[in-house]
């Protein structure tokens, strides 16, 4: 006997083994805003960091193998 999809989220939701899916959902869901919101603030500070460092290391590995 064939449920269909809403009737099982439903059931899904219900019990406890639902309330624990979607209590992970939502922890995970806040760890992505939160990073996301992380990366927005400090994005331009990490660019910087990683030019800088791409900019010292530049001369050192950056031959044209001409030789």
């Amino acid at each position: 006997m064939l449920i269909s999809l809403p009737h099982r989220l439903i059931g899904l939701l219900r019990s406890k083994e639902g309330q624990a899916m979607v209590e992970y959902a939502v922890i995970l869901v806040l760890v992505g805003v939160v990073v996301m919101v992380v990366l927005l603030v400090l994005g331009n500070q990490v660019k910087n960091v990683f030019c800088n460092i791409s900019g010292a290391l530049g001369p050192l590995g950056g031959g044209h193998g001409g030789g």
